[in-house]
């Protein structure tokens, strides 16, 4: 199992990001994908999730409308689009992938909002 992200950057309050995550070593139409992030000094915390079976998505109440989550199967890409985007928003984020009862994570992509 193989994931990359990507799409992180410098974004000033209020802007818009959309993270990319490629993966691989597994049947991806087959899985929930979920995007995590990590603030510095901060434990990871869970931002979205996507279902395998009719794209509906999760997401913690505070990031509900703000973040959305989506995914292409043929491609075997997962998305994260970011609106609004405030300081602390700032973090590492995660891809994330549970193949039966291990959890995978890629490398991470930095996003970091300020002005």
């Amino acid at each position: 199992v193989q994931l990359v992200e990507s799409g992180g950057g410098l974004v000033q309050p209020g802007g818009s990001l959309r993270l990319s995550c490629v993966a691989s070593g597994f049947t991806f139409s087959a899985y929930p994908m979920g995007w995590y992030r990590q603030a510095p000094g901060k434990e990871r915390e869970w931002v979205a999730l996507i279902h395998n079976v009719g794209g509906r998505s999760n997401y913690p109440d505070s990031m509900k409308g703000r973040f959305t989550i989506s995914r292409d199967n043929a491609k075997k890409t997962v998305y994260l689009q970011m609106n609004s985007l405030k300081p602390e928003d700032t973090a590492v984020y995660y891809c994330n992938v549970k193949v039966g009862v291990r959890d995978y994570w890629g490398q991470g992509t930095q996003v970091t909002v300020s002005s």
